[in-house]
């Protein structure tokens, strides 16, 4: 089956070259190579199914033809990563969470990193994501970063470079542990000879942390997961994860709030809230502070918060960490906090209110990714070489209108795994979002969502998109 992979340039995760694999991929391409074209096809087909069964879902708004439900397409070939590299990336996610964590603290806070002029003013301080109802004196419980989700890509050289911070409400964790019960499903035998850690016990890390960020004096603190509901694109991820934490699954309608604390509505009367978990925005979080026409929140919430009297987690307010424009602070950032140099690099980009910058992209457009600053999901994105000369113009206008609401980087090809599809396999573009538990030890799930353009020659790995999911070894010693 993998005789004819396609090995051409960048970096490709499982050959070092036609017919030769990497070391920690030998036995997964003999398996491979075993079986037939009907072997494949059975078990993408029984992988596919097991999802649908098990309403493994996320939704599409703008697809009128096919309709918004959709099950995530699942890739049965492993991304393998060894010990070795993967204890290297797990230091650089903790260095860099644990920065952006003292980042919110301080810009929320006496904001010396301004006053330093490490980090431009302006950019914080006139940022839509700057909330400043948390930047008052006094405010008792600001917690900001319980979960982050830090989305990895390789360039040619099969270096990992962080693409992009994800702080407010990383999404896609109910798909690592869906992807690995798939995986031992449909491919058991895959497994032998590999020793791939274990995904199992990171519920329980993920309650100890909420629990660790529970008001000051709170023993035994009751916890839930605020959902905006069924209709959200991510519900099967807040239902999930709900239940296997072993905390409540509540909407804004269960929740009220008196004398400054929260409780929820049950059948024997209102129970004190301790912990939130919140999967709602912060916009639609509490419309006595953000936007008065939300249904989705609670009346009261952050004043709760800001007496110190129940935590939100993720912290109001973090969007202004994981902001595109912000980005290119963030190696600054980690010195500045941690006195420390980066150990993952970010990749390339140009902030576009500078003219110099602005004025190069300008000029070579047509080489370069340009992303929306508040963009997610893969939307309003411009490849520049897979661009026509009509979407070029559009966005060189948007960007001459508009420089401070966009962002550019050089097209980076990223790293390429074999994929089913089409009835053989053939390098696929895939990305990784490790999640990073930040508790009193910050703990990184061993694993992650690795995402796979499933689209020839597409960069764009977003379920949303067209993209599918691959289950995700990290390899003991």
């Amino acid at each position: 089956m993998l005789n004819n992979y396609q090995v051409h340039q960048g970096y490709y995760e499982m050959m070092k070259a036609p017919g030769n694999p990497r070391s920690h991929y030998e036995n997964i391409h003999q398996q491979l190579n075993r079986f037939s074209l009907k072997d494949c096809k059975d078990r993408y087909e029984l992988a596919q199914m097991s999802f649908l069964r098990r309403g493994i879902s996320f939704t599409v708004y703008d697809d009128k033809d096919q309709g918004t439900e959709r099950t995530m397409p699942f890739d049965f070939v492993p991304n393998i990563i060894p010990h070795d590299e993967w204890s290297r990336v797990e230091k650089g996610l903790i260095q860099r969470v644990r920065a952006l964590n003292a980042f919110l603290e301080d810009v929320y806070g006496e904001q010396q990193i301004l006053h330093d002029g490490i980090v431009p003013r302006d950019l914080v301080v006139n940022n839509p994501y700057f909330c400043p109802q948390i930047a008052q004196p006094g405010y008792a419980n600001r917690n900001h970063i319980f979960l982050a989700g830090i989305d990895l890509i390789r360039d040619q050289h099969g270096e990992y470079l962080v693409l992009e911070d994800n702080l407010r409400n990383p999404s896609g964790l109910s798909y690592v542990f869906q992807n690995r019960y798939c995986m031992r499903k449909v491919f058991p035998e895959m497994f032998q000879n590999y020793s791939v850690r274990s995904i199992d016990n990171q519920f329980t890390h993920l309650y100890t942390s909420l629990e660790e960020q529970a008001p000051k004096g709170k023993s035994n603190p009751r916890i839930v997961l605020l959902s905006p509901g069924i209709f959200n694109s991510a519900y099967f991820d807040h239902s999930f994860l709900a239940q296997q934490i072993g905390i409540g699954l509540v909407e804004g309608r269960d929740l009220l709030v008196q004398d400054r604390k929260v409780y929820m509505k049950t059948t024997k009367g209102l129970i004190q809230i301790d912990v939130i978990y919140r999967r709602i925005d912060d916009e639609y979080l509490d419309p006595l502070e953000f936007r008065a026409d939300s249904m989705l929140g609670v009346p009261g919430l952050v004043d709760a918060n800001r007496a110190g009297n129940v935590s939100i987690l993720n912290g109001i307010g973090n969007g202004i960490a994981d902001d595109k424009a912000l980005y290119s602070y963030v190696p600054s950032i980690i010195r500045y906090y941690l006195n420390e140099e980066p150990l993952i690099n970010n990749v390339k980009t140009y902030i576009l209110t500078d003219p110099e910058q602005k004025e190069y992209v300008l000029k070579n457009i047509g080489e370069l990714v340009v992303k929306p600053v508040d963009g997610s999901g893969g939307y309003d994105i411009l490849i520049g070489p897979h661009a026509t000369e009509e979407q070029l113009e559009v966005f060189r206008q948007n960007i001459i209108r508009r420089p401070h609401a966009y962002i550019a980087q050089p097209t980076i090809s990223l790293s390429t795994s074999p994929t089913f599809c089409n009835g053989g396999f053939a390098g696929r573009h895939i990305d990784l979002r490790p999640f990073v538990i930040m508790g009193k030890v910050p703990r990184v799930i061993p694993g992650g969502l690795t995402r796979v353009a499933l689209k020839e020659g597409s960069l764009i790995v977003n379920s949303s998109q067209g993209g599918g999911g691959k289950d995700t070894w990290i390899l003991d010693h």
